[in-house]
């Protein structure tokens, strides 16, 4: 990457950051259906058309570390150590996904998202797509040696043991709760030893 080049990145990346940080205020202080995109340019001193090359929704202004969130638990499968066990590598991730989501200063956040019907819709289809892209991960591992349709199972119990755990009161023991049946169903689909030649006679 050039100088100039990187340095486009940083401004574009500084340019998104503005965006989203101006939209959540926004929404904070007068509620999010009372704001409208126009009102998000404006306030971030960009135009429309630049909102939407960052934005591909009003929706997506409030999920915008979306990408991120995704990128982490794939990693988790892809960066393990090697001979790593997989659930407890994906364990540490959510763990430390949800006590991100639950601190004090994301309550708000969270508050109006449960508050705003468009906004849970947006986050259902998040989630979806979260747990095709850390199945898609999964059953590309070779040393997994699990089936497609393994892999997928795996990936929606990870993704709900996320928003289960968010929700909960005590967020750690809802997942030391979750994850054990989740090792459970993972080893369940383990497919079982081939036969060896026979050797008996009888």
């Amino acid at each position: 990457m050039t100088v100039e080049s990187g340095r486009r990145e940083r401004k574009k990346a500084a340019t998104r950051q503005k965006i989203a940080d101006t939209a959540l205020r926004l929404f904070l202080e007068r509620g999010y259906d009372a704001v409208g995109i126009r009102d998000v340019a404006a306030e971030a001193d960009v135009a429309v058309t630049t909102l939407f090359s960052h934005f591909a929704s009003k929706e997506a202004l409030v999920f915008e570390q979306d990408e991120d969130f995704e990128q982490r638990l794939t990693r988790a499968v892809t960066g393990r150590a090697p001979h790593e066990p997989l659930i407890p590598a994906l364990r540490r991730e959510i763990l430390a996904l949800v006590r991100h989501c639950t601190a004090e200063s994301a309550a708000p956040i969270w508050r109006m998202i449960d508050a705003s019907p468009a906004l849970r819709k947006y986050e259902e289809s998040i989630r979806l797509r979260h747990a095709d892209a850390l199945a898609t991960v999964i059953a590309a591992d070779s040393g997994l040696t699990r089936s497609e349709t393994a892999a997928r199972t795996i990936a929606r119990f990870v993704i709900d043991a996320y928003s289960l755990a968010r929700e909960a009161a005590d967020p750690q023991a809802a997942l030391d709760e979750i994850f054990p049946m989740i090792e459970a169903a993972w080893e369940a689909t383990r497919p079982a030893p081939s036969a060896g030649p026979r050797t008996d006679t009888a």
